[in-house]
C-alpha cells in the first residue's frame, strides 16, 4: 500500500472519540506535561536569575571580605575598574526604643543591618511602601516589613542598633540585591555608611562582611577585572563573583532540584510507557477482526504495522501536544501560587528547549512501548486472529528488538546529554531500570509459582490462582503496576516523615536555646555572670569565632582551579574558624592526634572528615587559609567526625590556639535552658540582660532558625511529593491498562463461569482474591524498595538523618494497597456486565 492509502485506512478506522486509545492519551499526557512543567519552571527561574544578574548582585562584579574593610591599595584597585559602591553587612539586634506592654511582643529582634554609601544601589532601585528612597543621612534608616511587623514600628518611630538611634524613614518594599545577599537570619535594615559607624558595632574581631560592588563600562569585561584583581592580590582571601553568578547558591539549588525532579518525571514517563504498551495491546485486541479482514483482503504484515503505527503515532502526537501546552501554561500558575516561596518571579515565556526535550521523550517512549504489541499483532495469521481471544506470548522479531533497543539508547543518551550531572543521572536511570526489571522478574516468578502450586480445594481460591498463570494472564503487567504504585507510596511517606522528623525530633532535643554572637573576649566572665543572673543554672558555652577563606590545600591553589567541584562547598566563600586546647564537644577523633595543652609549635589544624574526603586530604597534608587579608599555612594534625545534630559550634576547621589567638576576634556563645520551667520567659530575660550589658552582641533564637529551615524542608518535600504524585498517577494508569488488556479474556472466562452456574458475587470474589494475593505479596517488596530509595534521597542527596515515622509509612502502604485493590475490583465490574448470549455469539 502507498502511504496515502495507509493514512486513509488508518483515519477511517480510528474512532473520533479515540475509543480504546484513551489510556495511551492519559499516560503520555501525564508524563510529558510533568517533564515540560518541571523543565519550563526551572528554565524560567534560572533564566530570570541570569537576566537580572547585575541587579541581584548589585554590580557587574563584587568583592567580599570578612571582618575587615579594604586596604588603600585594594580600594584604589577597585576604583580603577569602575564605579564602586561599598556596603557593610552584619547581624545586629534591632531594639524598639519605647518598651511594649507585657506579652505584646519582643522589644528586640535579630536583624540584618546593612550600611550603604551614597551610590547604592548601582543597579536597580530600592522601593518603599510609601514615598521614594533617597540616600540616607547618618541618623535615618529604612527597615524591612518583617522588622516593622515584629517590633510594631512605622515611619517616624525610632529604632536602636548598638549605641545609635535611627529614625525610620520608610518600610522597604523591594531591596534589589536581596537575593544576592544569600541566606539571612533576620529582616533587613538599611542605614548609611556613616550611620553604621555610629553604632559602634564595627570593631576589630566583629563579625561583618564588607562588599564592594563595581559597575564597569558598557564594553568592559567583568571577568577580566576579576582576573586582574586575583593576580594583584593573590593572598588577600578576596571572594569575587561576576554578574553571571549573582546568586550562585540559589541557581545551583534550582538546577539540581530541577534535574532531580526531571528524573522523577522521566521515571513517571517510563511508567506511563508501560501503560502505553498495555493500552496499545488492549486496543489491538479490539481490532482483531479488522486486522484479520485486512489480511484476508491482501494486506501484508508491513501494511498492518504501518496502519496501526500511524494511528498510534497520530494519537501520541495529540497527547504530547496537549502535554506541552500544559507544561508551558502551568509554570506561570505555580509561580503565582507560590508567592514569595520562589527566589524570583519570572514573567510568562515559552522555553523551547525543555518543551522539545519533553516531546522527544514522549515520542521515544510511545515508540518503544507501542512497537512490541504492534509487531506481535502483524505476525499472527488471519485465521488465528479470527479464532483467538488470547494474546500470543511470542517475543518480538529481531528487527523490532533492534528498533526498541535503539529507542532505549536514544532515551538514555538524551537524558545524559541534557543532565547537569551526568553521573548522577546515569545512576538514577540504572536504579529505575533495575526496579522495573526486578518487578518484571517477580511477576514472572509469581506466574511460574502459581502454575506449580497444588490446586486448593476452595473453588474461589483455585480460580484466583488459575487467573495468575492462565494463558493471556496480565500478571506481569499487574505486578509492575502494583509494585511501582506501592513503592512510590512508601518513598513519598518515607521522605516526607523523615524530613519532618529531622526538625521536630532531633533538633529540639539537642539544640541550645540561644546563640550569642560578638561577645568580647575580655567580657567572657561578665557574660557568664549576666546569663547566670537572668537564668540561674543555664548552661553556657563560649568559643573563639573568626572567618577565613581556604586558598590552598596540599600543593593546589584554589585560584588556579578552573571550576570548583559541586561538592567542594568548603572552597566556596568564607568558613568559620576557631581554636581550642581540647577536642570540641560533639566531635569524635577519627584519625591522628590532638595537640597537647599549651602547644607552641608550628600551626596545626583538625578538619572535618567529610571535608577531608571531598578534598582528598590526609593527616600530614598542608592547608592554607586567608584571615583578615593575610595567608597562613597549617599542617593537618587530625580528622574529626562532627555530630551536626547538636546544632552547637561545629567548626569544620579547628586550629591550635597559638595559630589564631593573637588575631582580632570575638567569642560566640550558646545558652541552653533545657529542663527549666518557663524556658520562654527565661529566653527573653537572657536576651534583654545580654543586650543591656553588651550592646554590640547579637542574640539568635534557635526556634526562629528551626522555623526557617523547617519551611525550606517543607517546600522541598512538597516539590518531591508533587512530582512523585504524577508517577503514582502513571502507575494507576498502568494498572488500569493491564486490567483493560485482559478484559476480553476475562469476559470469556466470566461467560463460561456464568453458563456453569457461577454468580456475579463469586466471580468478583475470585478476582478480588487474585488482586489481594498480588497486593499482599507486593506490599513487602514495595516496603523494601521504597524504604531503600527514600533512605538514599534523605541520607545521600540531602545529607540528613534517616528518621521515618514507621506508623505513617505502614499506614500509607496499607492505604495504597487498598486503593490499588479497589481499582482492580472496579476495573472488573464491566466484565460482570457482559451478557452471556451476546458474548457467546461473538466467539
Amino acid at each position: 500500500m502507498t502511504w496515502a492509502q495507509i493514512w486513509r485506512i488508518a483515519r477511517r478506522d480510528l474512532s473520533g472519540r479515540f475509543r480504546g486509545l484513551r489510556l495511551l492519551i492519559v499516560c503520555l499526557f501525564l508524563g510529558v506535561a510533568t517533564l515540560a512543567t518541571i523543565g519550563s519552571l526551572t528554565a524560567s527561574i534560572t533564566g530570570e536569575l541570569s537576566q537580572r544578574g547585575q541587579v541581584i548582585l548589585g554590580g557587574d562584579f563584587e568583592v567580599t571580605m570578612s571582618q575587615r574593610m579594604a586596604s588603600e591599595a585594594e580600594a584604589a584597585a577597585f576604583e580603577q575598574e569602575g564605579t564602586v559602591s561599598e556596603t557593610v553587612r552584619m547581624q545586629a539586634m534591632g531594639q524598639r526604643i519605647a518598651p511594649r506592654a507585657e506579652g505584646a511582643g519582643p522589644d528586640a529582634i535579630l536583624a540584618e543591618l546593612k550600611g550603604v554609601d551614597y551610590d547604592y544601589p548601582l543597579y536597580g532601585t530600592v522601593t518603599l511602601r510609601s514615598g521614594q528612597y533617597a540616600p540616607l543621612d547618618p541618623g535615618s534608616a529604612v527597615i524591612g516589613a518583617g522588622l516593622a511587623d515584629r517590633l510594631d514600628l512605622k515611619p517616624g518611630d525610632k529604632i536602636r542598633f548598638g549605641e545609635a538611634q535611627f529614625t525610620i524613614r520608610g518600610i522597604i518594599a523591594d531591596e534589589p540585591d536581596r537575593l544576592g545577599e544569600g541566606f539571612t537570619l533576620g529582616p533587613v535594615a538599611l542605614v548609611s555608611d556613616l550611620g553604621i559607624q555610629r553604632t559602634g558595632l564595627i570593631q576589630p574581631g566583629s563579625m561583618y562582611e564588607a562588599k564592594y560592588r563595581v559597575k564597569v563600562g558598557a564594553l568592559a569585561d567583568p571577568v577580566a577585572s576579576i582576573d586582574r584583581l586575583k593576580a594583584k592580590f593573590p593572598e588577600a582571601g578576596l571572594e569575587l563573583r561576576d554578574r553571571d553568578r549573582g546568586a550562585p547558591g540559589t541557581s545551583r539549588f534550582i538546577e539540581r532540584m530541577g534535574q532531580f525532579l526531571s528524573l522523577v518525571g522521566l521515571a513517571a514517563l517510563v511508567i506511563a510507557g508501560i501503560g502505553v504498551g498495555n493500552g496499545v495491546a488492549s486496543y489491538l485486541a479490539t481490532k482483531r477482526q479488522g486486522i484479520a479482514t485486512l489480511k484476508i483482503l491482501g494486506a501484508g504484515s508491513g501494511d498492518i504495522l504501518r496502519i496501526y503505527l500511524v494511528q498510534i503515532l497520530a494519537v501520541s502526537a495529540l497527547a504530547i501536544l496537549g502535554g506541552l501546552v500544559a507544561g508551558a501554561l502551568i509554570p506561570p500558575a505555580i509561580i503565582a501560587a507560590a508567592g514569595d516561596i520562589l527566589p524570583v518571579k519570572p514573567g510568562f515565556a515559552i522555553h523551547p528547549l525543555p518543551l522539545l526535550v519533553s516531546a522527544a521523550y514522549g515520542l521515544l517512549i510511545a515508540f518503544i512501548f507501542a512497537l512490541p504489541p504492534l509487531a506481535r499483532a502483524r505476525h499472527i495469521p488471519a485465521a488465528g486472529l479470527f479464532r483467538s481471544l488470547i494474546e500470543g506470548n511470542r517475543w518480538p522479531d529481531r528487527a523490532t528488538s533492534i528498533a526498541v533497543g535503539a529507542g532505549i539508547a536514544a532515551v538514555v543518551i538524551l537524558a545524559l546529554v541534557t543532565a547537569r550531572e551526568a553521573v548522577f543521572s546515569a545512576w538514577f536511570m540504572a536504579a529505575a531500570s533495575g526496579v522495573l526489571v526486578m518487578l518484571a522478574g517477580i511477576g514472572w516468578g509469581i506466574r511460574w509459582t502459581a502454575s506449580k502450586l497444588p490446586r486448593p480445594k476452595a473453588p474461589l481460591l483455585r480460580l484466583a490462582l488459575a487467573n495468575l498463570h492462565r494463558p493471556g494472564a496480565q500478571t506481569g503487567q499487574l505486578v509492575v503496576a502494583l509494585g511501582l504504585g506501592l513503592t512510590l507510596f512508601v518513598i513519598l511517606a518515607g521522605i516526607q516523615t523523615s524530613l519532618t522528623n529531622e526538625i521536630t525530633r532531633t533538633v529540639p532535643k539537642e539544640a541550645p536555646n540561644l546563640f550569642v554572637l560578638d561577645v568580647p573576649v575580655a567580657g567572657a566572665a561578665q557574660f557568664r555572670q549576666v546569663v547566670e543572673a537572668a537564668a540561674p543554672g543555664a548552661a553556657v558555652n563560649t568559643v573563639p569565632s573568626l572567618r577565613g577563606t581556604v586558598t590552598g590545600y596540599k600543593n593546589i591553589r584554589v585560584a588556579d582551579l578552573k571550576d570548583i567541584p559541586d561538592n567542594a562547598w568548603v572552597l566556596r566563600g568564607e568558613r568559620g574558624l576557631t581554636y581550642a586546647d581540647t577536642l570540641p564537644e560533639g566531635s569524635e577523633l577519627i584519625e591522628g592526634t590532638w595537640w597537647p595543652k599549651g602547644y607552641d609549635g608550628p600551626p596545626l589544624v583538625s578538619v572535618d572528615r567529610e571535608m577531608a574526603q571531598i578534598l582528598d586530604l590526609r593527616v600530614g597534608d598542608m592547608l592554607t587559609v586567608s584571615l583578615l587579608g593575610r595567608e597562613f599555612t597549617a599542617k593537618i594534625a587530625s580528622l574529626r567526625q562532627i555530630n551536626w545534630d547538636t546544632m552547637g559550634f561545629n567548626y569544620v576547621m579547628v586550629f591550635s590556639p597559638n595559630t589564631l589567638r593573637d588575631a582580632p576576634h570575638n567569642l560566640a556563645a550558646t545558652v541552653s535552658l533545657k529542663g527549666m520551667a518557663d524556658a520562654d520567659v527565661k529566653e527573653r530575660a537572657v536576651s534583654k540582660a545580654v543586650l543591656a550589658a553588651f550592646a554590640s552582641s547579637s542574640v539568635i533564637e534557635v526556634r526562629d532558625v528551626i522555623g526557617q529551615v523547617s519551611t525550606i524542608l517543607t517546600q522541598i518535600a512538597t516539590a518531591i511529593a508533587a512530582a512523585g504524585s504524577i508517577a503514582i498517577l502513571s502507575g494507576i494508569a498502568v494498572l488500569i491498562g493491564a486490567i483493560a488488556a485482559s478484559r476480553q479474556a476475562r469476559i470469556y472466562d466470566s461467560v463460561i463461569l456464568k453458563t456453569l452456574g457461577a454468580t456475579r458475587g463469586q466471580i468478583l470474589s475470585a478476582q478480588a482474591l487474585e488482586y489481594g494475593l498480588l497486593a499482599g505479596l507486593l506490599a513487602l517488596v514495595a516496603l523494601a524498595l521504597g524504604l531503600t530509595a527514600a533512605w538514599y534521597v534523605i541520607t545521600q542527596i540531602f545529607s540528613f538523618n534517616w528518621l521515618p515515622d514507621w506508623p505513617v509509612v505502614l499506614m500509607t502502604l496499607g492505604g495504597g494497597a487498598l486503593l490499588t485493590l479497589g481499582l482492580g475490583i472496579a476495573g472488573s465490574l464491566p466484565v460482570l456486565a457482559a451478557r452471556p448470549a451476546r458474548a457467546l455469539r461473538q466467539l
